[in-house]
């Protein structure tokens, strides 16, 4: 039997993407971003993407079809984002799903946007050993997965009890008077800076934070204590660099990330990890991680930084595994589900 052939959906926040795959081979993954619509209001304006997505999913939809060059009646499958994300956005993308499921007389899969950031990378290292762990860790989400069949069975472990890894960024980054997105210009600027310049704290690490939540992140008081440095020395008239402040904000941030991530490894025996989300593409990130998996035995996957940010190659790459599973197709009437669960896989 030929390999599944699904073309997926992606509309979640501000991403409008269309990826199309065969099995483990990504044939298109066609991308609009509305970022730089949001970037003056220092975030995602969720009635700014809604209108975005509704401009961009047909362009994007006729350019990933085109090169993919297949026919869309050769499809075995429609895979769209259900959720977790905006809930206007995820509107669009169900919409269009929908109706081309409909034309096209094809099964629609709504699937989850959290395990489409592990599907992605048997795109580029192929079937995934289980059961496997992984961390998902964006500008929404950050989460310590324990994946037993990705199609079936993901569990999570752990997950921020506050912000996320990337809003913290995108909050610190305004405080250094940055730009938004926080994530790259941080990532960029921490490159000529000294990590070990400020200790700033890893937040659920103490002793009785770890009785309760071993497995859970927090960058709330990290943020906050980065903003009262920076408060303090502009107070005091104290002259800083903001390259150092970047990269002890970084190291903070890491540190915490890989500590709980190999220590979830251990606890579980787990001897393979993969790392998904926009923050994935982080460059200290991935080479600390890099390092404390291989101090632990562990095998680390990391998909290529153009596939760790929101795309329909993702949502794809899901959908293939949901049709080899043998699971039944989702309902024409299924609705978005801003807060869908990363347990819930198909809806």
């Amino acid at each position: 039997m030929s390999e599944p052939l699904i073309l997926g959906i992606e509309s979640s926040c501000d991403e409008t993407g269309v990826g199309i795959v065969r099995g483990n081979d990504l044939l298109a993954n066609e991308v609009a971003s509305s970022m730089e619509q949001h970037v003056r209001f220092g975030g995602v304006v969720p009635e700014v993407a809604s209108r975005a997505h509704l401009e961009a999913i047909v362009p994007v939809l006729e350019k990933a079809t085109a090169t993919a060059e297949v026919d869309l009646s050769d499809l075995d499958g429609i895979a769209v984002t259900a959720g977790p994300g905006l809930a206007g956005a995820l509107v669009v993308g169900l919409s269009a799903a929908k109706a081309l499921a409909s034309w096209l007389n094809k099964p629609l899969y709504g699937v989850n946007h959290l395990a489409g950031h592990v599907a992605v990378d048997l795109l580029e290292h192929g079937d995934l050993p289980t059961p496997c762990g992984a961390l998902l860790v964006s500008g929404g989400h950050t989460s310590l997965l324990r994946v037993n069949d990705i199609a079936t069975n993901i569990v999570e472990v752990g997950s921020t009890i506050d912000d996320a890894a990337g809003e913290a960024y995108d909050k610190v980054a305004r405080v250094l008077g940055l730009p938004y997105p926080g994530g790259p210009v941080i990532d960029k600027a921490a490159a000529d800076g000294d990590p070990a310049a400020i200790r700033f704290p890893r937040g659920l690490t103490a002793r009785h934070d770890m009785a309760k939540h071993r497995f859970d992140y927090s960058f709330s008081g990290l943020k906050t204590a980065v903003s009262r440095w920076v408060e303090t020395q502009q107070r005091d008239g104290v002259t800083f660099r903001i390259a150092d402040v970047a990269a002890s904000f970084q190291e903070a941030v890491a540190d915490v990330l890989t500590a709980k991530a190999v220590d979830m490894c251990q606890e579980y025996g787990l001897t393979h990890f993969l790392i998904g989300g926009g923050v994935a593409a982080n460059s200290r990130l991935r080479t600390l991680l890099a390092e404390r998996m291989a101090d632990a035995g562990v095998e680390l996957r990391r998909p290529r930084p153009g596939l760790c940010t929101d795309n329909g190659a993702m949502i794809a790459a899901l959908g293939v595994q949901v049709v080899k599973a043998g699971l039944p197709a989702s309902a024409m009437d299924i609705s978005a589900d801003s807060g869908l669960p990363v347990e819930t896989v198909l809806v």
